[in-house]
């Protein structure tokens, strides 16, 4: 059964399988999380888990969806994992992927808002203002090809060339298999983006061989596909979803997307989170309180 998520995680553990061949899973719980390292390092473990070659990880938070204070530890440690993925200078061009008029997909846009650009700021109007090695940051909300006309890819592999970035990041909503992911979850990978997969909607890959700069994507599981929620749950309860499926009383064809009933808190919460470690990320000499402070 081929589930439907965007998590490499999800996929890790659909394999039963620990230990394989062309795949490393670490597991390991920090501050109230659990973060999972996975990397795959052939064709055959990409085949395994229908995942690129690449490093994936895997931020577990229960408390994301919750109202308390979650500026440190849990925003440093995003921001120390973000980092490990990008390079240690020059540009970064960071781009929210998504529909800002629908909920579940406007994380992207959402995280933009709050990014703290940098780019436009002389040296010395940093220096003059106290910031004197701000790094230089650049964002963009590229829309969708159903407003523009013009694919996301497309968008973004012009401004990489004009302002020739070190490295790209770009924010998407992803689609998880289980409801308890939704909105607590935040996946990071060096292996680029295909707008819309979680949803059905694939379109142009956005990844190093496209941009030619390294692509860091992170997202946040804000939808589970409908059929495959139930056969999740059927699973859970012990059924045989196979035999489900083969006497056709659901069809894996069917495309309903389920959301949490709270998905505007989710996704407002979730981006305040992905913006600020982003921001600490890339301006780590920077207090994280200092920098909540300016995004507002």
């Amino acid at each position: 059964m081929n589930f439907r998520t965007d998590l490499a995680l999800e996929r890790h553990e659909l394999s039963k399988e620990k230990d394989s061949e062309g795949v490393s899973f670490q597991c390991f719980h920090e501050e109230g999380m659990t973060i999972s390292r996975i990397e795959i390092t052939s064709q055959k473990g990409a085949d395994k888990l229908q995942k690129p070659i690449g490093k994936y990880i895997t931020l577990e938070i229960p408390f994301l969806k919750s109202s308390g204070d979650i500026l440190s530890p849990a925003a440093e440690i995003l921001a120390r994992e973000i980092r490990s993925l990008l390079p240690s200078e020059g540009t970064v061009l960071v781009a929210g992927l998504g529909n800002d008029k629908i909920t579940p997909d406007a994380l992207g846009p959402e995280c933009i808002e709050k990014l703290l650009a940098t780019r436009h700021i002389s040296p010395e109007v940093a220096q003059s203002i106290g910031f004197s090695s701000l790094r230089s940051v650049a964002g963009i909300v590229p829309g969708v090809l159903g407003n523009t006309g013009i694919e996301t890819a497309e968008i973004l592999e012009g401004i990489t060339e004009k302002i020739k970035p070190c490295a790209l990041i770009v924010i998407d909503a992803l689609a998880s298999r289980s409801l308890s992911r939704l909105g607590t979850t935040i996946q990071m990978c060096d292996t680029g983006v295909s707008p819309g997969a979680g949803v059905g909607n694939k379109r142009s890959r956005i990844d190093e061989k496209s941009m030619g700069v390294p692509v860091i994507a992170i997202g946040v599981p804000t939808v589970v596909d409908g059929v495959t929620m139930t056969l999740d749950i059927l699973e859970k309860a012990g059924i045989d979803i196979e035999k489900v499926l083969h006497r056709n009383q659901l069809s894996i064809q069917e495309n309903v997307m389920v959301t949490p009933k709270e998905i505007d808190n989710v996704i407002t919460r979730a981006a305040g989170f992905i913006a600020l470690g982003i921001n600490k990320a890339l301006q780590w000499q920077l207090p994280l309180e200092d920098l909540a402070a300016i995004v507002g």
